[in-house]
């Protein structure tokens, strides 16, 4: 940016040169973060503009465009360190972990972007294979911030603590610490042990699994007490207590966040999770979870308002 600055200087405003200004947050976004993106942008901004004034250029269409075209460099520089991290964060979970074959389906409300709040993870545990299924309260760079800090304890404690009331306890406390009653986060956590053919589930405000049964029904089953999401625990309220419900062969475990059942169609209907069930039918998992992710889609008329995750469990 100095380089191409003191070039403009010295070729003066008929040498072209201000756009290349852009160059600046162009390669801060191949090595930095999105903060440094960010702040190189706003300097490459506000020296395309001492420019553009030194040049007498915003008389003319070109000092606009260059403007512009800083502008637009910056932006799209910050979106892909933004996916980059996200890709990081949201890695893909194992295709078969253990007994159990595992799918996944995330949509961003973001336009054109995977940067949202939803996140989920999948880990091969001491106690059995556990699950978490989150919503952060927002959207964008903050939410996915959060997420990271969810996703990072849950992987290390996951391992550590025996029941899944201490692995939330981990949670809250991180919550709380970092986004300091200014977030919270929905969430589902799973212990499945599949030699006793049972799912443990721990629900901390978030939309109840939907268990699918060989035979076609289906099941919601709700928690004892609903508890406060997760970074809230300081208001009191129930603790999250576990449930247990029946997974055999056969059946399918459906975890998915509110951007699933709360997507609305022109006439503002609710879409209807449970009526469509047998879209999971297919013999292959990812198959079945992404009819069931066109669905949605088709429900709300391709609009999307809020990110939705869903994460499909089945035995192998």
């Amino acid at each position: 940016m100095a380089v191409v600055a003191g070039i403009d200087l010295a070729a003066g405003p008929e040498g072209g040169f201000l756009s290349l200004v852009s160059l600046g947050p162009a390669f801060a976004g191949l090595i930095g973060t999105w903060r440094r993106t960010a702040l190189i942008g706003s300097v490459a901004l506000l020296l395309c503009a001492g420019l553009g004034v030194y040049d007498g250029l915003f008389d003319t269409r070109r000092g606009w465009t260059a403007m512009a075209s800083v502008a637009g460099v910056t932006l799209a520089g910050v979106r892909s360190v933004a996916e980059a991290a996200q890709s990081v964060l949201l890695r893909p979970v194992p295709r078969q972990v253990g007994e159990l074959r595992a799918a996944v389906s995330y949509t961003s409300a973001v336009a054109e972007s995977r940067i949202g709040g939803d996140l989920y993870e999948v880990v091969a545990s001491p106690y059995g294979v556990r699950v978490i299924v989150g919503d952060v309260q927002g959207k964008g760079l903050a939410a996915v911030a959060t997420a990271a800090s969810v996703l990072g304890v849950f992987r290390e404690a996951a391992h550590d603590e025996p029941d899944l009331t201490a692995l939330a306890a981990r949670l809250e406390r991180t919550v709380a610490r970092e986004a300091d009653g200014e977030k919270f986060v929905t969430a589902v956590l799973a212990e499945i042990h599949t030699d006793e053919q049972v799912a443990v589930l721990l629900n901390c405000g978030h939309p109840p699994p939907m268990i699918v049964r060989a035979d076609g029904s289906t099941d919601l089953p709700h928690p004892p007490a609903y508890a406060l999401p997760l970074g809230l625990g300081m208001h009191g309220g129930e603790p999250p207590r576990t449930h247990r419900a029946g997974f055999a062969p056969g059946d399918q475990l459906l975890l998915y966040t509110d951007g699933v059942t709360e997507a609305r169609d022109t006439e503002g209907v609710f879409y209807p999770l449970r009526e469509r069930a047998g879209l999971l039918g297919d013999a292959d998992a990812e198959q079945a979870l992404a009819a069931l992710r066109e669905d949605v889609t088709r429900h709300a008329d391709g609009s999307s308002h809020d990110d939705a995750a869903m994460l499909l469990l089945r035995y192998r």
